[in-house]
């Protein structure tokens, strides 16, 4: 098609008047004052836009184009003017104003039919059709004209030109049917009129169309555009012939009309010709070959016509009856002629449809989804120029649409679509597009015909790897099983490593692996070393799922990832999967299996053996990749729960230095690593915790860069609680440690993180108990070394007192309360050999440490030492840690009522210190009566029956026993369940809480006091 220079604007110029020209169409049918005159003006207005259409489409292109369109341009203005002046009801029924309103859209009229007389002959070169057809309508405009009625009757007056003695009258076009036969058979075949066509401007459902024949679903406009001959109609059906045949008569019918026309007579004698009413002598039909031609070539040029007419409509839009119809039109030629889809994408059609998509009513958009359907149906060049046009997401977003119809028909258009491998691609890459078909899918119940339609385009769609991929991780796991299990090689590869890429839930990724497990473990086994890789990566992912290791096991997974890990050499192959096979070795021991007797080689050699720990101790010990050693690692602290393990493993480590590759690892930037190691640290500390100090000090930026202190409590992270823990791990008593961290001056770091706990309340991070307890467990074992000098400092300048007695109270944390009690009593035992009696000299003290105000615990005014009755000196919290100024006797007893024996039992621990030899007993139970101490301690001994926590009670009963006087021993012998406790520890108890039994049975009087009975012999 061949454009001048002036395309551009004459395009632009054209939509402007189609744009005005729907505009006033849609304002005229609103006019009901000389409604019949406004019709008929807005029906010319509409057949002219036909011709204003063809001048930007046609090949050879008037040179006057512009020019005319401009022209036009005016008058159409022009009318919009006059159309909105009726409109707003200015003019009355017999007012002079309409009449002259009337005359001036006359007028216009005419200057248009002017115009358009002016389009060149030579621009319908081939079309001879056209150029009659405009030439008529630019006659007939010319002559028209608009009169006021009285009674508005629906009459169009037009002035009759004068006729020559041998003029023929103009040939019938597509704007004017003026051939008697052609109206005729209009009115014969039910044809809606034109008026009608534009007062039904609203569209209630598609119902309202069914009445109206498929051959004439556009107005007389978009009829018949060629001449009509009387010859083209069937005398039996009025209407046009598909296949004419010729009876012995010489009358030609339609093939299917005669022939039923003779079933009608039983003797063949009687039958006659329906037109002339002769006998017939014979049924012979004869194919008129000649008119089916013609009727052939009129049906093609008519149906050319008829879709450029449907364009216009569509281009107008004037109402949704003119959208519906326009588009049940062209669904009728698309189904008569397989050519009539060519044309209709031909002439610019996709984009307006395309458009009507998202049109308000939910008949057109079924009516355009349908026709779309039409147009790409077994036609792949089709469906690519309908790819490179249509936005998909409109077509999935209709999936949703509340309609039925519509649904269905957006499925049946989808469907046809993902026949193309192209528009599969498309179709997959729509956000939210698998997941909406998916759900259709499982909706069955809901709607059968939706769940069928969405299955196949489902299935379609598996022709590419990325849509099976993102069915997957849509929930949809079958398409990706079925291709990693009977797919060819390239297949299963790309299927393993989009499982091994994507993130499942956990009872997806139970499902699948009871399906794919078999096929993995073959393809890990593969000489192909891309499928053994792809596999190993995606049984890393299955066998993250802990229910998933029994099936793994079962399938032999483990025997194959320990010969991997062991057997195969590092620069063996090109692509090793050493990380891959010691992950989900990993994987499988987290998940809680039994693993002793695992069978890890052909040897024979189990998962407990010396050879899997030796290997995996070896592998640490060289430089492997981080994620490999953080299996290893986790592989390790699995094997440690075992006994046997245990002991090996500490004695390899210790042998093979391992233990410095380990602490090496707390300072690797991968948080992981760092997390893994600490763990495995934390879990051997106990067995060769010396040793680990030793290494650690050692290490350059240790110890101290185990305790960080947070910014903030929710920003917390697991290596620093888990750093903190391991600290507090390590044996308390090693000097070296400790002095390590005071040199260090690890001290305020820790108390300034406490604090930033404390007063954070509960906006914390989810590691803020476990750092917390580190913290404190830091604290606690400076307490056991405090024969040391700067130790002891250390307690007295910080106020660890205070510190512990605060702790016991303002947590909800139980190893703070129980690690908190532990450092009460670990102070309080040296409370005795500190205290001395207050001197009369003041004495000046030398500060080697000092607290800054904002960390310290201590009050800033000093206390004038008192002498304490318990440890005979003078006291307070702070120099000499007495529990009874810190007031922590109380906190101490209220911890008795905890529900953690932990907890009670390291209270006790620390209220037993104020009742030993070194300190005035008699003073101190008095104190302690105060109280009600010996409550509390029969309470906690009612409640508990462990051993550890009977052998503390009994022991302070006893002392209170022997020191109380009579009024302890009354209370303690009216509580009637003790001696029943004390039967049961005298029976079931060990050696020591038999005999603390006995000796309370014995005061009690509830046994013989056989030392006594010889004292007094």
């Amino acid at each position: 098609m061949s454009f001048n220079k002036d395309t551009t604007a004459i395009v632009g110029l054209v939509d402007s008047l189609l744009e005005l020209i729907s505009e006033i169409t849609a304002s005229t049918v609103c006019i009901e004052l000389e409604f019949e005159k406004f019709n008929e003006f807005g029906c010319y207005l509409y057949r002219a836009s036909i011709v204003i259409m063809e001048l930007q489409t046609i090949e050879n292109a008037p040179a006057n184009a512009m020019e005319i369109l401009q022209s036009l341009g005016k008058s159409i203005n022009l009318a919009k003017d006059l159309v909105k002046k009726c409109e707003k009801g200015s003019c009355s029924d017999l007012d002079t104003e309409l009449k002259i309103t009337m005359t001036q859209l006359g007028e216009v009229i005419k200057c248009m039919g002017e115009c358009l007389s002016s389009i060149p002959s030579s621009t319908f070169t081939g079309q001879e059709y056209a150029e009659v057809a405009v030439q008529c309508l630019s006659k007939e405009m010319v002559n028209a004209y608009f009169d006021v009625t009285h009674n508005q009757v629906s009459e169009t007056k037009e002035q009759e030109p004068q006729k020559l003695p041998n003029e023929e009258p103009p040939e019938s076009d597509l704007y004017s049917i003026s051939v008697e036969v052609s109206m005729d058979n209009a009115k014969l075949l039910g044809m809606p009129r034109l008026g009608d066509f534009f007062t039904n401007t609203s569209l209630s459902s598609q119902s309202s169309y069914q009445n109206v024949s498929r051959s004439m679903t556009l107005p007389k406009v978009a009829q018949y555009i060629e001449p009509l001959y009387e010859t083209f109609f069937c005398p039996l059906t009025k209407e046009v012939m598909d296949d004419p045949v010729t009876i012995e008569t010489g009358v030609t019918y339609e093939k299917k009309a005669i022939s039923e026309w003779f079933e009608k007579f039983e003797n063949s004698e009687e039958i006659v010709c329906p037109t002339t009413g002769q006998n017939l002598s014979s049924r012979r039909l004869s194919t008129n070959l000649a008119l089916k031609t013609t009727i052939e070539e009129w049906k093609d040029r008519n149906d050319a016509a008829r879709i450029k007419v449907a364009r216009a409509a569509l281009s107008l839009a004037s109402s949704e009856r003119m959208v519906f119809e326009a588009i049940k039109d062209l669904q009728s030629l698309c189904r008569r002629k397989e050519y009539n889809k060519v044309q209709v994408c031909n002439v610019g059609m996709l984009p307006l449809l395309v458009n009507f998509l998202g049109y308000k009513d939910g008949d057109v958009r079924c009516a355009v989804l349908d026709l779309l359907h039409q147009l790409v149906e077994e036609d792949d060049d089709g469906k690519e120029i309908i790819a490179k046009i249509i936005d998909i997401s409109i077509i999935i977003k209709l999936l949703s649409s509340s309609l039925q119809p519509v649904r269905h028909a957006s499925l049946l258009f989808l469907l046809e679509l993902s026949r193309s491998q192209l528009l599969c691609e498309k179709l997959g890459s729509v956000t939210g597009g698998i997941l909406m078909l998916i759900k259709i899918k499982y909706s069955r119940s809901v709607d059968a015909f939706a769940s069928e339609k969405a299955e196949k385009i489902l299935k379609n769609l598996e022709r590419l790897p990325d849509n099976i991929k993102c069915m997957a991780e849509n929930g949809l796991l079958e398409p990706l099983i079925y291709h990693l299990n009977e797919g060819s090689e390239d297949m299963q590869i790309e299927m393993a490593s989009y499982l091994g890429e994507i993130v499942l839930g956990h009872d997806s990724k139970t499902y699948v692996a009871e399906r794919v497990a078999p096929n993995l473990v073959r393809m890990v086994q593969s000489d192909n070393t891309l499928t053994s890789r792809t596999a190993f990566k995606a049984l890393v992912q299955i066998s993250s799922h802990n229910p998933n290791g029994k099936i793994l096991v079962e399938e032999g997974v483990v025997q194959i990832m320990a010969e991997e890990m062991f057997n195969r050499g590092i620069y063996n192959e090109p692509m090793n999967s050493k990380g891959e096979a010691a992950a989900i070795l990993a994987n499988i021991l987290e998940s809680g299996i039994e693993y002793e007797n695992l069978q890890v080689s052909t040897q024979g050699h189990k998962m407990t053996s010396d050879y899997v720990l030796y290997n995996l101790i070896y592998m640490l010990k060289n430089s492997t990749p981080d994620e490999l050693n953080v299996s290893l690692i986790r592989i390790l602290l699995c094997l440690s729960n075992s006994p046997k393990s245990m002991a090996t493993i500490v004695s390899v480590i210790k042998d093979s230095e391992a233990s410095y590759s380990l602490i090496s690892f707390i300072n690797n930037p991968h948080e992981e690593l760092g997390v893994a190691t600490i763990k495995l640290l934390i879990t051997i500390s106990p067995y060769m915790g010396h040793t680990l100090v030793e290494r650690l000090c050692k290490t350059r930026g240790q110890p101290e860069n185990l305790i960080q202190c947070p910014t903030e409590t929710t920003c917390i992270t697991q290596k620093q609680a888990i750093s903190a823990k391991f600290l507090a791990k390590l044996p308390h008593q090693n000097l070296t440690l400790n002095l390590a961290l005071l040199g260090k001056n690890v001290v305020p770091t820790v108390l300034q993180s406490i604090n930033l706990i404390q007063r954070s309340g509960t906006r914390t991070s989810r590691y803020a108990s476990a750092f917390l307890e580190g913290l404190v467990g830091v604290l606690v074992r400076f307490t056991t070394t405090l024969y040391e000098p700067q130790m002891l400092f250390l307690a007295r300048n910080y106020n660890f007192t205070a510190v512990f007695t605060e702790l016991l109270m303002n947590t909800s944390c139980d190893e703070v309360q129980r690690l908190s009690a532990i450092g009460l009593e670990n102070l309080s035992s040296e409370s005795t050999n500190l205290s001395k009696p207050p001197e009369i000299k003041k004495t000046k003290f030398l500060k080697v440490l000092t607290l800054p105000k904002s960390l310290s615990f201590s009050s800033s005014k000093k206390k004038i030492p008192s002498v304490c009755p318990v440890h005979r000196g003078a006291c307070s919290s702070q120099n000499t840690f007495c529990l009874i100024d810190a007031k922590a006797v109380g906190r101490l007893l209220a911890c008795l009522e905890h529900e953690n024996v932990e907890v009670v039992e390291a209270a006790l621990s620390a209220l037993c210190t104020l009742l030993d030899d070194k300190v005035d007993v008699n003073k101190s139970v008095s104190m302690l009566s105060e109280v009600n101490t010996i409550q509390h301690v029969l309470n906690v001994v009612k409640e508990h029956r462990e051993e550890g926590l009977w052998q503390k009670s009994f022991w302070m009963i006893d002392r209170f026993l022997m020191k109380g006087g009579d009024k302890h021993a009354s209370d303690i012998s009216q509580d009637r369940l003790l001696p029943a406790t004390l039967v049961s520890a005298f029976h079931h108890g060990d050696i020591n809480t038999r005999q603390m039994a006995e000796k309370i049975l014995r005061h009690l009087n509830k046994m013989p006091n056989i030392y006594a009975s010889n004292y007094t012999m």
